[in-house]
């Protein structure tokens, strides 16, 4: 058994419903595993140490919350060994998805395994250590594009900023993480977000209404972070996927209940039907379920 010292504290393993029911089908489009260890052992070269959050857990939350189907993200953690993902992804079969990350001399069997797992989309993690930055992009790019797969970006705002022209030229789809990781406090107005809404209504771009907890300087509801949210949902109710970012890594303030989660996309969303567009409609679309 690995031994490892954690830098964060447990989720909360207590979900809750949310205050209203997730249409039949509802994805969430955002979600990790870590461990068991014995099976799946950190990268020695990351920047932060989970504590375990197996497939179990997430199930649970997903019976408490209503939400049926899911989008596996590989974290930064692993590195360049989806195992984890893969499993899980075979295990929850056609209910769920998969974001991987690989180097650019992946070979085509390869891809082609991890789309028959269920796998859509490429995540460049730009900050973090074990995650692929933007130098091999193009190289990728060009390699998924038989698979009809999107990539998936995580990066700062000043970081998404200097690569947005890139990103808009891609022959992809590109999927912003966390809604562009924007502080509540810096607002609508800011630079990367006034870009990423611009991206929205111009190009290829989707958002994940996600990482609420991250950018808000709140507790729940996070009141602070539902001008951000409104925005780019009346720009592109469309290009909008919700997540939970379950079981909420790299994050030492209180353990959201991802009922709370919930209940901030109902917050933020001007209608039911366009809520549940987000939750179902339109990762429908997104990942091929």
């Amino acid at each position: 058994m690995t031994d490892y010292t954690f830098d964060g504290p447990e989720p909360d393993f207590s979900p809750k419903p949310a205050r209203f029911t997730p249409p039949p089908g509802s994805v969430d489009c955002h979600c990790h595993v870590f461990g068991p260890f014995d099976q799946f052992p950190y990268a020695e070269d990351r920047s932060y140490t989970p504590p375990a959050s197996v497939l179990a857990d997430y199930q649970a939350m997903l019976a408490a919350t209503g939400l049926e189907r899911s989008v596996m993200v590989q974290p930064s953690v692993y590195g360049f060994d989806n195992r984890a993902s893969l499993d899980a992804m075979r295990r929850m079969g056609d209910k769920m998805r998969g974001v991987m990350v690989v180097p650019s001399d992946v070979t085509d069997a390869v891809l082609q395994d991890m789309h028959d797992a269920g796998a859509r989309g490429l995540r460049f993690n730009v900050d973090l250590k074990g995650g692929v930055g933007f130098t091999d992009l193009d190289t990728l790019t060009a390699r998924i594009a038989p698979l009809g797969w999107h990539i998936q970006v995580f990066a700062k705002p000043s970081t998404f900023l200097e690569a947005a022209h890139h990103l808009e030229a891609l022959p992809c789809d590109v999927v912003i993480d966390h809604m562009g990781h924007v502080p509540a406090a810096d607002g609508v107005h800011d630079l990367a977000f006034q870009r990423l809404l611009a991206m929205l209504r111009d190009g290829r771009t989707w958002v994940k209404i996600s990482g609420t907890y991250r950018i808000s300087a709140e507790a729940p509801p996070y009141y602070d972070a539902l001008p951000l949210a409104r925005a780019l949902i009346a720009e592109a109710p469309d290009k909008c996927v919700f997540g939970t970012d379950w079981p909420h890594p790299n994050f030492t303030g209180p353990m959201p209940n991802d009922s709370a989660l919930l209940n901030f996309l109902d917050d933020a969303s001007p209608d039911v039907e366009t809520r549940d567009r987000i939750l179902l409609d339109n990762p429908v679309k997104l990942y091929g379920f």
